[in-house]
Protein backbone atom coordinates (compact mmCIF):
# COMPACT_ATOMS: atom_id res chain seq x y z
CA UNK A 1 0.00 0.00 0.00
CA UNK A 2 1.32 3.40 -1.00
CA UNK A 3 -0.12 5.65 1.69
CA UNK A 4 -0.08 9.41 2.04
CA UNK A 5 1.08 10.96 5.31
CA UNK A 6 -1.76 11.67 7.71
CA UNK A 7 -1.98 15.38 6.87
CA UNK A 8 -2.16 14.58 3.18
CA UNK A 9 -5.16 12.31 3.70
CA UNK A 10 -7.30 14.91 5.45
CA UNK A 11 -8.08 16.81 2.26
CA UNK A 12 -8.88 13.72 0.23
CA UNK A 13 -12.60 14.41 0.57
CA UNK A 14 -12.04 16.80 -2.33
CA UNK A 15 -10.21 14.21 -4.41
CA UNK A 16 -13.55 13.64 -6.14
CA UNK A 17 -13.56 17.24 -7.40
CA UNK A 18 -13.30 16.14 -11.03
CA UNK A 19 -16.38 13.94 -10.72
CA UNK A 20 -18.18 16.78 -8.94
CA UNK A 21 -17.36 19.12 -11.81
CA UNK A 22 -18.79 16.65 -14.34
CA UNK A 23 -22.03 16.36 -12.37
CA UNK A 24 -22.24 20.15 -12.02
CA UNK A 25 -21.73 20.68 -15.74
CA UNK A 26 -24.34 18.09 -16.69
CA UNK A 27 -26.87 19.63 -14.30
CA UNK A 28 -26.55 23.08 -15.91
CA UNK A 29 -26.57 22.25 -19.62
CA UNK A 30 -30.32 22.43 -20.13
CA UNK A 31 -30.75 25.71 -18.26
CA UNK A 32 -28.00 27.26 -20.36
CA UNK A 33 -29.53 26.04 -23.60
CA UNK A 34 -26.53 23.99 -24.72
CA UNK A 35 -27.42 22.32 -28.02
CA UNK A 36 -24.46 19.98 -28.28
CA UNK A 37 -24.83 16.34 -27.29
CA UNK A 38 -22.84 15.95 -24.08
CA UNK A 39 -22.26 12.71 -22.20
CA UNK A 40 -20.76 12.88 -18.73
CA UNK A 41 -18.91 9.94 -17.20
CA UNK A 42 -17.98 9.83 -13.52
CA UNK A 43 -15.27 7.28 -12.85
CA UNK A 44 -15.71 6.31 -9.21
CA UNK A 45 -14.38 3.52 -7.01
CA UNK A 46 -13.91 2.77 -3.34
CA UNK A 47 -10.41 3.64 -2.17
CA UNK A 48 -10.22 1.61 1.04
CA UNK A 49 -7.87 -1.34 1.54
CA UNK A 50 -9.39 -4.80 1.76
CA UNK A 51 -8.46 -8.39 1.14
CA UNK A 52 -9.15 -7.93 -2.57
CA UNK A 53 -7.35 -4.59 -2.96
CA UNK A 54 -4.65 -4.11 -5.55
CA UNK A 55 -1.07 -4.16 -4.30
CA UNK A 56 2.19 -2.70 -5.60
CA UNK A 57 3.37 -4.98 -8.37
CA UNK A 58 -0.10 -6.16 -9.41
CA UNK A 59 -1.13 -6.09 -13.07
CA UNK A 60 -4.69 -5.02 -13.81
CA UNK A 61 -6.67 -5.16 -17.04
CA UNK A 62 -8.58 -2.07 -18.12
CA UNK A 63 -11.73 -1.74 -20.18
CA UNK A 64 -10.70 -2.67 -23.69
CA UNK A 65 -7.86 -4.95 -22.64
CA UNK A 66 -4.88 -2.65 -21.98
CA UNK A 67 -2.90 -3.82 -18.94
CA UNK A 68 -1.25 -1.66 -16.28
CA UNK A 69 1.41 -2.58 -13.78
CA UNK A 70 0.57 -0.89 -10.48
CA UNK A 71 3.81 0.58 -9.20
CA UNK A 72 2.07 2.98 -6.83
CA UNK A 73 -1.38 2.29 -5.40
CA UNK A 74 -1.82 5.99 -4.54
CA UNK A 75 -1.82 6.73 -8.28
CA UNK A 76 -5.21 5.05 -8.33
CA UNK A 77 -7.31 7.83 -9.83
CA UNK A 78 -5.73 7.47 -13.24
CA UNK A 79 -6.45 3.74 -13.24
CA UNK A 80 -10.18 4.34 -12.84
CA UNK A 81 -10.17 7.33 -15.18
CA UNK A 82 -8.44 5.24 -17.83
CA UNK A 83 -11.42 2.87 -17.89
CA UNK A 84 -13.81 5.78 -18.44
CA UNK A 85 -11.68 7.16 -21.27
CA UNK A 86 -11.45 3.76 -22.94
CA UNK A 87 -15.21 3.30 -22.59
CA UNK A 88 -15.89 6.72 -24.10
CA UNK A 89 -13.65 6.00 -27.06
CA UNK A 90 -15.09 2.53 -27.71
CA UNK A 91 -18.78 3.07 -27.01
CA UNK A 92 -19.75 6.74 -27.33
CA UNK A 93 -18.03 7.82 -30.58
CA UNK A 94 -17.45 11.38 -29.32
CA UNK A 95 -16.14 14.26 -31.45
CA UNK A 96 -13.86 15.17 -28.55
CA UNK A 97 -13.06 13.88 -25.07
CA UNK A 98 -12.23 16.17 -22.14
CA UNK A 99 -11.39 14.78 -18.72
CA UNK A 100 -11.01 16.72 -15.48
CA UNK A 101 -9.35 15.36 -12.35
CA UNK A 102 -7.31 16.28 -9.29
CA UNK A 103 -4.70 14.00 -10.73
CA UNK A 104 -1.19 14.97 -9.63
CA UNK A 105 0.62 16.88 -6.93
CA UNK A 106 3.17 17.66 -9.63
CA UNK A 107 0.69 19.95 -11.40
CA UNK A 108 0.17 21.82 -8.13
CA UNK A 109 3.93 22.20 -7.69
CA UNK A 110 4.34 23.46 -11.25
CA UNK A 111 1.43 25.91 -11.41
CA UNK A 112 0.34 26.62 -7.86
CA UNK A 113 -3.25 27.14 -6.78
CA UNK A 114 -4.61 29.47 -9.46
CA UNK A 115 -4.05 27.62 -12.73
CA UNK A 116 -5.03 24.16 -13.92
CA UNK A 117 -2.66 22.19 -16.11
CA UNK A 118 -3.95 21.54 -19.60
CA UNK A 119 -2.72 18.71 -21.79
CA UNK A 120 -4.17 18.15 -25.24
CA UNK A 121 -3.64 16.03 -28.30
CA UNK A 122 -5.34 18.64 -30.49
CA UNK A 123 -4.24 22.26 -30.82
CA UNK A 124 -7.69 23.56 -31.75
CA UNK A 125 -9.30 21.93 -28.71
CA UNK A 126 -6.52 23.28 -26.49
CA UNK A 127 -7.14 26.77 -27.84
CA UNK A 128 -10.88 26.56 -27.23
CA UNK A 129 -10.43 25.42 -23.64
CA UNK A 130 -7.77 28.05 -22.95
CA UNK A 131 -10.07 30.80 -24.21
CA UNK A 132 -12.98 29.41 -22.20
CA UNK A 133 -10.87 29.28 -19.06
CA UNK A 134 -9.80 32.88 -19.45
CA UNK A 135 -13.37 34.04 -20.06
CA UNK A 136 -14.71 32.04 -17.10
CA UNK A 137 -12.03 33.13 -14.64
CA UNK A 138 -10.61 29.61 -14.46
CA UNK A 139 -7.29 29.94 -16.29
CA UNK A 140 -5.32 26.99 -17.59
CA UNK A 141 -1.71 26.65 -18.70
CA UNK A 142 -0.90 24.18 -21.41
CA UNK A 143 1.90 21.75 -20.62
CA UNK A 144 3.57 19.54 -23.22
CA UNK A 145 3.02 15.86 -23.87
CA UNK A 146 6.75 15.18 -24.10
CA UNK A 147 7.22 12.14 -26.30
CA UNK A 148 10.66 11.43 -24.85
CA UNK A 149 8.97 10.88 -21.47
CA UNK A 150 6.76 8.09 -22.82
CA UNK A 151 9.45 5.57 -21.89
CA UNK A 152 8.86 6.46 -18.22
CA UNK A 153 5.61 4.47 -18.23
CA UNK A 154 7.01 1.38 -19.94
CA UNK A 155 6.57 -1.87 -18.03
CA UNK A 156 8.35 -5.21 -18.20
CA UNK A 157 5.21 -7.17 -17.38
CA UNK A 158 2.30 -5.08 -18.74
CA UNK A 159 1.48 -2.64 -21.52
CA UNK A 160 2.25 0.35 -19.27
CA UNK A 161 2.85 1.22 -15.63
CA UNK A 162 0.79 3.68 -13.63
CA UNK A 163 3.52 6.04 -12.41
CA UNK A 164 6.61 7.30 -14.20
CA UNK A 165 9.83 5.48 -13.43
CA UNK A 166 12.71 7.47 -11.95
CA UNK A 167 14.97 9.68 -13.99
CA UNK A 168 12.30 11.51 -15.97
CA UNK A 169 10.50 13.77 -13.50
CA UNK A 170 7.48 15.59 -14.90
CA UNK A 171 4.92 13.69 -12.87
CA UNK A 172 1.94 15.51 -14.35
CA UNK A 173 3.28 14.90 -17.87
CA UNK A 174 3.80 11.17 -17.39
CA UNK A 175 0.32 10.93 -15.85
CA UNK A 176 -1.14 12.64 -18.91
CA UNK A 177 0.82 10.30 -21.18
CA UNK A 178 -0.68 7.39 -19.26
CA UNK A 179 -4.21 8.68 -19.86
CA UNK A 180 -3.50 9.31 -23.54
CA UNK A 181 -3.02 5.57 -24.03
CA UNK A 182 -6.80 5.14 -23.56
CA UNK A 183 -8.16 7.92 -25.76
CA UNK A 184 -7.78 6.40 -29.22
CA UNK A 185 -7.09 8.90 -31.99
CA UNK A 186 -9.78 11.36 -30.95
CA UNK A 187 -9.19 14.99 -29.99
CA UNK A 188 -8.61 14.77 -26.25
CA UNK A 189 -7.80 17.19 -23.47
CA UNK A 190 -6.92 16.57 -19.84
CA UNK A 191 -7.44 19.19 -17.13
CA UNK A 192 -5.38 18.51 -14.01
CA UNK A 193 -7.08 20.60 -11.32
CA UNK A 194 -5.08 19.37 -8.33
CA UNK A 195 -3.98 22.93 -7.50
CA UNK A 196 -7.13 25.04 -7.94
CA UNK A 197 -9.61 22.26 -7.09
CA UNK A 198 -9.49 23.12 -3.40
CA UNK A 199 -8.76 26.29 -1.46
CA UNK A 200 -7.40 26.70 2.06
CA UNK A 201 -8.90 30.19 2.51
CA UNK A 202 -11.56 32.62 1.35
CA UNK A 203 -10.42 34.33 -1.83
CA UNK A 204 -12.74 36.55 -3.85
CA UNK A 205 -15.65 34.41 -5.04
CA UNK A 206 -13.89 31.25 -3.83
CA UNK A 207 -14.88 29.84 -0.46
CA UNK A 208 -12.66 27.68 1.68
CA UNK A 209 -12.75 24.04 0.63
CA UNK A 210 -13.79 22.63 -2.73
CA UNK A 211 -13.90 25.28 -5.46
CA UNK A 212 -15.70 23.54 -8.32
CA UNK A 213 -12.86 24.67 -10.56
CA UNK A 214 -13.50 23.58 -14.11
CA UNK A 215 -17.30 23.75 -14.13
CA UNK A 216 -17.46 27.35 -15.37
CA UNK A 217 -14.67 26.69 -17.87
CA UNK A 218 -16.42 23.68 -19.40
CA UNK A 219 -19.82 25.38 -19.44
CA UNK A 220 -18.34 28.42 -21.19
CA UNK A 221 -16.77 26.10 -23.76
CA UNK A 222 -19.97 24.12 -24.34
CA UNK A 223 -22.24 27.16 -24.58
CA UNK A 224 -19.87 28.68 -27.15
Amino acid sequence: MSLKPNEGMKTMKTDMAGGGVVIAVMSALRALGVRARVTGLVAAAENMPSGSSMRPGDVITHYGGTTSEVLNTDAEGRLVLADALAYADARLDPDAVVDVATLTGAAKVALGLKHAALFASDDALAGELTRAGTAAGEPVWRLPLVEDYRAAIDSDVADINNIGRGGYGGGSITAALFLREFTGDRPWAHLDIAGPGRSTSEDGEITRGATGYGARLLLDWLTA
